[in-house]
């Protein structure tokens, strides 16, 4: 997948993330891909780990969205109460 595929990928990650989330988050758009590029590190990562992929394979949509949904609660946790 090329560049523009993976920043696309990651905006729809990340904006259903955003959206299952409950309460507001406060990010832009790059943020956003951000979160949606790292949601599925993270899960082709644990589902690496857990036997779930093969070294190189992607993860699943579903894996991607709960992925980038514990970066925006970790990255909540972190930031602390407002």
């Amino acid at each position: 997948m090329g560049i523009i595929g993976t920043i696309l990928v990651g905006l729809v990650v990340g904006a259903l993330a955003r959206w299952l989330m409950p309460g507001e988050q406060k990010m832009g758009w790059i943020m956003t891909i951000l979160l949606g590029i790292g949601g599925s590190l993270l899960a082709g990562f644990v589902g690496q780990a857990l036997g779930w992929y093969q070294a190189g394979q992607g993860a699943g949509w579903i894996a991607s969205v709960l992925g980038a949904v514990v970066l925006l609660f970790a990255v909540g946790k972190l930031r602390g109460p407002k």
